[in-house]
């Protein structure tokens, strides 16, 4: 099992005990060797040479079977041009375009919660990123049954993913045991939903999301850009993953611990009330007005980003810190680690938002901060998520404050993202703060209130 166990039982301990054994360490992954990066240069070295060090290792063989051959999955040569598609849906152009949306879910989850609530905070992101990802990736083909089942899939999927990571034996995930007959449960339904959609699209008029880009696509026959319908199927089942289930971590995480630091809180709220008075919905020109909510969840991605380790594949016999490594070795990366490396982040594991003000001290930073990546491969909606999260923390923390249960501490758990999974808090109004009204039953706001999908389906 080599270091599978205590990379499964306590990843983050065993992360930060490597530096101390040089800047790149090998470890074993099951049978497979493997060398781990624990210094931010060589980690740029890695990302920034991506026909080197492409994308592979023990997480892709995993991902592929579930992504096929996608923008994330895809080798160095085939990517280019699956990012060309993909790129103007996610152009920081548009950006203003999916405010509205992202602004509507957000206030969803406000409505359904009422003073003194034990909130399950987990689902409700879970589920407010969901139906954000869907209604940009497809609009309003999802009703609300379907979103809250696309939810529980990607949690179950998120949860058998890592273990099919650090411990790559197939063999063992072929055994019918609970966790795996779940895990192939989600699998099928959720595939199954996806060629739902894009069946029922092909016999409805087009639209202006990227189903209807890919559709499109997929009519220039024998042009540069031309796709197949397993390859419309694939990105939309990448896209939906990595769009869903990083923000929703990333949220959960940013409530629980604005809740263990009153004064980051305090500035966060007198920052929202000032910028938004009155509760109004926040639009895309207030994005540039909430700095400190900005540094909130960038210091948030900083303790605990959602994706905290990736492999990549040596394509060729190449050197890396003086040490050779063959073709074919994995090379690991841990935004985890690197964001809690002493010399890049003093006092590394205190929350501290205001390490990222504008000045020479955050821009020095940025090199060992990776939440997306860097090089060709960084996460393609990187900005897109960074809005999504500020405007979901402005809308929320202008209406609610979200205190921890009493003895009942959540802890951020690793799976396929780190986040935690279980979060419950009590909502407490904010005194400035107007109560929304719930919606009324049949219209498009409840389809995203994790509440009323909650009593359908199983919470994740």
């Amino acid at each position: 099992m080599g270091h599978a166990i205590p990379l499964f039982r306590r990843p983050l301990a065993f992360l930060n005990s490597l530096p101390e054994h040089g800047d790149l360490v090998e470890i074993r992954l099951g049978p497979q060797r493997a060398w781990l990066v624990c210094h931010p240069e060589l980690a740029h070295r890695v990302l920034m040479d991506a026909r080197t060090f492409d994308k592979g290792g023990p997480q892709y063989e995993r991902l592929r079977p579930l992504m096929g051959n996608s923008l994330v999955t895809s080798s160095h040569d085939e990517h280019r041009r699956q990012r060309r598609l993909i790129q103007p849906t996610f152009h920081p152009s548009r950006i203003a375009d999916y405010t509205k949306v992202m602004a509507e879910e957000a206030e969803a989850v406000s409505r359904a919660w009422r003073p003194g609530e034990r909130a399950d905070v987990s689902a409700a992101m879970l589920a407010l990123t969901t139906r954000v990802t869907s209604r940009v990736l497809f609009s309003d083909s999802l009703d609300a049954a379907t979103v809250a089942e696309v939810r529980d899939c990607l949690a179950a999927l998120v949860r058998g993913l890592f273990i099919r990571t650090v411990v790559p034996v197939a063999p063992l995930f072929r055994i019918p045991t609970p966790a795996n007959r779940r895990y192939r449960r989600a699998f099928d339904r959720l595939h199954a939903i996806i060629d739902s959609v894009v069946d029922e699209r092909r016999r409805s008029r087009p639209r202006d999301d990227l189903l209807g880009t890919l559709l499109k696509a997929e009519e220039d026959h024998g042009s540069a850009s031309a796709v197949t319908a397993q390859e419309i199927h694939d990105q939309l089942i990448t896209l939906l993953l990595t769009g869903v289930e990083s923000t929703a971590m990333c949220l959960g995480s940013l409530f629980a611990l604005l809740s263990g630091h009153p004064e980051a809180e305090r500035r966060l709220h007198s920052e929202v009330d000032a910028v938004l008075a009155g509760g109004r919905r926040p639009g895309a020109e207030d994005l540039p007005r909430l700095p400190y909510t900005r540094c909130v969840v960038a210091e948030t991605l900083r303790t605990y980003p959602p994706g905290w380790l990736f492999t990549r594949v040596a394509t060729r016999d190449t050197e890396l810190a003086g040490v050779r490594i063959p073709k074919g070795t994995t090379v690991l990366y841990s935004p985890y680690l690197l964001h809690h490396d002493p010399e890049s982040f003093a006092e590394p594991d205190r929350f501290l938002p205001d390490r990222w003000l504008p000045g020479p001290a955050a821009a020095a930073r940025h090199g060992a901060m990776l939440p997306f990546a860097a090089g060709s491969r960084k996460c393609i909606g990187d900005t897109f998520a960074l809005a999504e999260a500020t405007l979901a923390v402005a809308v929320i923390a202008g209406r609610w404050r979200l205190r921890p249960l009493t003895g009942h501490p959540e802890q951020p758990r690793p799976a396929a993202t780190l986040g935690p999974r279980a979060l419950k808090m009590i909502c407490e109004p904010r005194p400035q703060a107007p109560l929304l009204e719930p919606p009324a039953p049949d219209t498009h706001a409840q389809d995203a209130c994790p509440a009323h999908a909650a009593r359908s389906t199983l919470t994740p």
